[in-house]
């Protein structure tokens, strides 16, 4: 799978919904622009709590939204494994697989 295709895909599909369902894409927006600011926590952190949640719930495309702010953001590759190493010891089996997909998806982003 390439995740850049996926994601690309991805916010295809999320266009056409917002086209139907403005308003709820507005709030959405508003609440995500809040939450990202800087504040007391970083935004490196907030990626890296938001990919836990991603990984959690396995959720694929959100797994790739935060990795790749993540590699925007210019985390490293180690940075990265010491992140999903939490993320997996606290998700147990199903958390490993997912982070597996999320180290994949740092890769090809970063490449």
């Amino acid at each position: 799978m390439s995740w850049k295709d996926f994601l690309n895909d991805t916010v295809r599909r999320l266009g056409a919904f917002e086209k139907e369902a403005p308003e709820t894409f507005a709030g959405f927006g508003t609440m995500a622009e809040c939450a990202k600011r800087d504040g007391v926590l970083g935004q490196q952190t907030k990626e890296f709590i938001a990919l836990g949640m991603a990984v959690s719930t396995r959720c694929d495309s959100c797994i790739g939204f935060h990795v790749r702010a993540l590699v925007k953001l210019k985390t490293t590759r180690e940075e990265m494994i010491d992140a999903l190493t939490m993320i997996a010891y606290m998700g147990g089996g199903p958390a490993v697989t997912y982070s597996a997909k999320a180290l994949e998806a740092y890769d090809e982003f970063s490449a």
